[in-house]
């Protein structure tokens, strides 16, 4: 998945100050300019209309108030674009008063990029499309597809989906989706014209792309970025995610990988790369008889790379680099993030994750001592998992091999540092990743990393780099008369899984090792967004065992109708060329890897042997991406992710913006109590209420922050759902105030609960307003695993000690703390 920044593009004007000599003429000598260069009086009555126009249906919004002060940025000779900014900033700067200018706001867009879009006399979809290939922004094919549908396309325009917008989802669509004219910059399409060339690139019918059309307006499902960027046009580079084996230890290897990265992220492609195979520093170079240098000058190149090769000019280029924990550099490679040092010795722009072994983390547990070792001398290690990486690497140390030994605490403890001051060096678990995947059923077929969000787990090889292609279901909008809507998601992830496997096929692949992979397992990355959504839309604390429930079911169900439409396009198509390679062909699906008996034992069996009769087209289905960008457009919370704040700043192009917690304002309104004091009230408490005392203690549970949430929760539930995910997950943790002690506790945690990966793990400095953790009865009182409880499920917890209270405490201390005596650790509360 490619992380989302925001791109360089020509914000909507601001308005100029009024003309003192404007003032002195009064409005009704003053004249505005409209988009086509003429000029006419200005008429007071037509900006009120444009405005009260756009509030049909919304009873909270106060028109004239908007009108009013659009009117008062009147100065003669201002355009009739300046004053549309101006309206449409004044209604967003009032959504942390009342959510329904967000509805209000994103209709006066509209209207506005519907005028810009028509003052270039384009009118239609046909036209909008013929418009963008004169421009050699659109590909030859969509063209004529487009041309030879143009009746059925033109008609299937439901410009009233607009409304589903919000503003910041629709800012973002404008100032980073539209195609735009290469002259003007002005855009060229309407946002459902954007969906439905999408939907048009990604089918072979008229009929098809409509019914693709209307799931994707529908805002109910997106597919990711590159895709969104790159459909239709001349180049459709539509994946997210590049899996690149570690190069050889050779220096011919390590500049063709670099070439390969470079190429993929020039086509908008987040890269995940290992470096497991390149020598340690120090190991004798035998031509020369000198020693090398290790791996973080290599690095450093490529981090220079990744900066300097930006995606396609829209986006920073982003590569994670992984490394196993045995590796002799690990702790160079640990210090690559560190704000101090020898910054020959730094790489800023370079994302950093562990690839750690059961074997590690269970000597940590038991206070031994761990090996690091050259890969020069043990080069087949990078290849094996489980049992067998286990044997090798005790011959390896009875031979003497080790390049040195480290307290396997001590290192472990470095790690937790480095996550803690950078959010880096995330936690990823090799063996567990390896032995729950599909791909990795036949010996040789190796996971050796992940991507740069740690959610797509892909064999690769010399000859094979991995693809995924990404697409998220809104769960926020499947929710009808007060219950989940499971037909609903039934028939959208067989939609969305056609439409991702349609892209393997219809996809330009920058390097012909990601082509020969994608053509020969297929895979897709289908994941979610909005769970939050769903819990508040449900009244349910996000912690509570009916949302635990909820979620374990939804998970079921995508995995289940995933599975279901791959085994149907493999009858229509075949199954992909590694299909008996797999595990799925003798019968084993992702439950069976994590020992879970799923409910409906029936239906379960007749897939399975369903699977096993006709094939699946696609080895990987299921992939919990971050989704920050289409979450925004689709206007919910972001995967699988607890609200970080009940307020908080959205950034575009044209201004930053409070933003409210729309579920809560409703319960306040309802209470009473929604007013400038109580706003107030939040901005104090950084969007937290549990100590807004007006606020009964129920609707506190319902809105606590990812902050105020137990971790041990999100990672259960990551648990409940990870048995239904046949790739892995974007789970980001958060600890407010962390020390090594907690994070040592909360990452076992992790690890013993069977999770492939983690992702960042979210901080935030200690502030002067007190918080606090409120665990739910039930959460509390769930057992933790033996010498494993976590602290920071303890119910309400204090503000976590201040940073002059850590010395206490040496990072091995914390570690062994943790593990041996977590409920007494003052480290850990």
């Amino acid at each position: 998945m490619t992380i989302e920044t925001p791109m360089k593009s020509p914000a909507v004007p601001p308005l100029a100050p009024s003309s003192p000599a404007a003032s002195e003429q009064g409005p009704t000598m003053m004249r505005v300019r409209k988009r086509n260069g003429s000029s006419e009086p200005v008429d007071l009555n037509k900006i009120v209309r444009a405005v009260g126009r756009c509030c049909s249906g919304l009873t909270r919004v106060d028109a004239l108030r908007v009108s009013t002060k659009t009117i008062s940025g009147l100065y003669d000779g201002a355009t009739t674009r300046e004053l549309d900014s101006l309206s449409i900033q004044t209604a967003a700067a009032l959504i942390v008063e009342e959510p329904e200018y967000a509805r209000l706001s994103a209709r006066l867009l509209a209207t506005f990029i519907q005028k810009e879009v028509s003052n270039q006399e384009i009118h239609s979809f046909s036209q909008s499309v013929a418009a963008g290939h004169k421009h050699g922004l659109i590909a030859d094919r969509l063209l004529q597809f487009v041309q030879t549908n143009a009746r059925k396309l033109n008609a299937a325009v439901e410009g009233s989906r607009n409304d589903l917008f919000e503003y910041f989802g629709l800012r973002t669509v404008y100032d980073r989706y539209l195609l735009k004219n290469p002259q003007t910059r002005e855009v060229i399409e309407t946002p459902q014209d954007f969906f439905l060339r999408v939907a048009c690139a990604l089918t072979d019918t008229a009929k098809d792309a409509i019914e693709l059309y209307r799931l994707f307006s529908s805002l109910e499902y997106l597919p990711s970025s590159p895709t969104l960027f790159n459909a239709g046009t001349r180049h459709e580079q539509l994946s997210s995610c590049f899996l690149l084996d570690s190069p050889l230890d050779e220096l011919d290897s390590i500049y063709r990988k670099y070439t390969d990265i470079a190429m993929l992220s020039k086509f908008s492609g987040g890269i995940g790369v290992a470096y497991h195979r390149v020598r340690a520093r120090g190991s004798l170079i035998r031509s020369t008889n000198g020693h090398s240098n290790g791996i973080v000058p290599w690095l450093k190149t490529l981090d220079a790379s990744v900066a300097a090769v930006n995606q396609g000019g829209k986006r920073k280029g982003a590569c994670c680099v992984y490394l196993e924990t045995w590796h002799a550099d690990i702790e160079d490679f640990l210090e690559l993030r560190d704000n101090t040092g020898d910054d020959a010795r730094r790489t800023h722009n370079l994302n950093l994750a562990n690839w750690v072994s059961d074997l590690f983390m269970r000597r940590v547990e038991a206070d031994q001592e761990w090996s690091l070792f050259d890969p020069k001398g043990v080069p087949h290690l990078t290849d094996l998992y489980g049992e067998a990486f286990e044997r090798a690497y005790a011959e390896a140390e009875a031979q003497g091999l080790a390049a040195r030994k480290v307290k396997a605490r001590d290192l472990y403890a470095r790690m937790m540092k480095t996550l803690a001051q950078t959010g880096n060096g995330w936690m990823t678990f090799k063996d567990i990743s390896n032995r729950k995947s599909n791909q990795t059923g036949q010996d040789g077929n190796v996971i050796h990393l992940s991507n740069l969000c740690t959610e797509i787990l892909e064999v690769t090889n010399a000859s094979e780099t991995a693809v995924c292609n990404l697409g998220s279901l809104n769960l926020g909008r499947m929710i009808s008369n007060g219950a989940f809507d499971f037909e609903r998601l039934r028939a959208n992830v067989q939609l969305a899984i056609r439409q991702l496997d349609r892209v393997i096929d219809l996809n330009y692949y920058p390097i012909a090792t990601a082509a020969a992979s994608n053509s020969r397992w297929r895979p897709v990355g289908l994941g979610l967004m909005g769970l939050q959504d769903v819990f508040f839309q449900l009244r349910m604390p996000f912690d509570a065992p009916e949302a635990r429930a909820l979620s374990k079911k939804i998970s079921e169900e995508i995995y289940f109708s995933a599975l279901t439409t791959s085994a149907d396009l493999a009858e229509q198509h075949g199954p992909h060329q590694a299909f008996q390679e797999t595990r799925a062909a003798r019968g084993e699906l992702q439950f069976d890897a994590w020992g879970v008996v799923p409910e409906d034992t029936a239906r379960w069996s007749a897939l399975r042997e369903r699977i096993q009769k006709v094939g699946l087209r696609n080895s990987l289905m299921i992939a919990i991406a971050p989704t920050a960008t289409i979450a925004s457009i689709a206007g919910c919370y972001e995967c699988i992710e607890p609200q970080v704040s009940n307020l908080f700043k959205r950034e575009t192009l044209s201004g930053d913006f409070l933003q409210v917690n729309k579920y809560l304002v409703r319960d306040l309104q309802a209470l009473g109590q929604w007013n400038d004091a109580m706003r107030s009230k939040l901005k104090l408490a950084e969007g937290s209420v549990q100590d807004l005392t007006e606020l009964p203690s129920d609707l506190k549970a319902i809105y606590r922050t990812a902050w105020e949430v137990p971790m041990r929760s999100l990672i259960d539930m990551a648990a409940d759902r990870g048995a239904f995910i046949d790739q892995s997950q974007s789970l980001n943790l958060f600890v407010e105030a962390p020390n090594i002690g907690k994070m040592s506790s909360m990452y076992f945690y992790a690890w013993q609960k069977g999770l492939k990966t983690t992702y960042y793990m979210r901080s935030r400095p200690a502030t002067r307003i007190a918080k606090t953790t409120v665990g739910t009865p039930q959460a509390q009182g769930t057992s933790a695993a033996p010498n494993m409880p976590m602290a920071s499920a303890a119910p309400a917890q204090a503000q976590a000690p201040a940073p002059e209270a850590a010395p206490k405490y040496t990072e091995s201390e914390a570690v062994a703390c943790s593990l041996e005596n977590p409920e007494m650790c003052e480290a850990c509360q």
